[in-house]
């Protein structure tokens, strides 16, 4: 099943967003070709040199209309010196298929790995992985790409997140994307929770003596003031644990 285009963004608020963040760099999100290139030469236009990298989604199948919008979206990235990072979604289990062969997961990372994406990202977009399965899910696609080129992406909503994160480090993974307060979702997915909270990925980390370069109490600072903002507890529980 296709993702319904209602989901996906067209960027149009790109400009304004990185007009109040002029110093920080941007990195925008690549969906499809028709909002996708688009995107990027809109926010390139807007700030050149700003926007350093582009994300591109991939799902478990890339079929061959797939590959038609995909490579002119990367030849457009890197003909305005932006790196493409690829995104692998529901690595571990679909909400249409269930659970996920590691090979499959292999082959579309390896194929996006070889169309030019610097980094590859592996979601466990529902959040039904469990540590054995995040690391037979690694160890296969490390087969085909260097495990220096992986992410991990785990959501939280089965509470696992951290676990998973824990069992790919062991395995050499040193990149995880998080979101503050654990903000997020998936729309697609019924019932998805949102990214695991970035407050608890750099507790368990200074808890096991590894240098991030960021620091925990701003990231708590800033959860509770998003948290505030949109009228919702925070989703980590580290910041839900240093309230009182």
């Amino acid at each position: 099943p296709r993702i319904d285009p209602k989901y996906l963004s067209d960027e149009r608020d790109a400009a304004l967003l990185l007009g109040a963040c002029p110093n920080a760099p941007a990195p925008v999100t690549l969906n499809t070709v028709k909002t996708g290139t688009p995107a990027l030469w809109k926010v390139t236009g807007t700030r050149p040199g700003q926007v350093g990298t582009a994300y591109m989604f991939g799902t478990i199948h890339i079929l061959p209309d797939d590959v038609q919008w995909r490579t002119p979206v990367l030849e457009a990235a890197k003909a305005v010196d932006v790196r493409v990072r690829g995104y692998v979604s529901c690595v571990l289990d679909c909400p249409y298929e269930g659970p996920i062969a590691p090979v499959a997961v292999a082959e579309v990372a390896d194929r996006l790995y070889r169309m030019g994406c610097y980094e590859i990202s592996l979601g466990d977009t529902i959040g039904r992985g469990t540590p054995t399965r995040a690391r037979a899910m690694v160890e296969a696609v490390a087969a085909k790409v260097p495990i220096e080129r992986l992410a991990a992406h785990f959501h939280d909503t089965y509470g696992q997140a951290l676990a998973n994160l824990y069992a790919v480090l062991e395995q050499g993974v040193a990149t995880v994307d998080s979101s503050v307060s654990g903000l997020g979702g998936c729309p697609y997915a019924k019932g998805a929770s949102g990214n695991v909270a970035t407050e608890d990925v750099l507790y368990m980390l200074d808890g096991l003596g590894i240098e991030t370069g960021v620091d925990l109490d701003e990231v708590i600072e800033t959860g509770r003031f998003i948290s505030t903002h949109l009228g919702r507890p925070s989703g980590s529980k580290v910041n839900r644990a240093l309230v009182g």
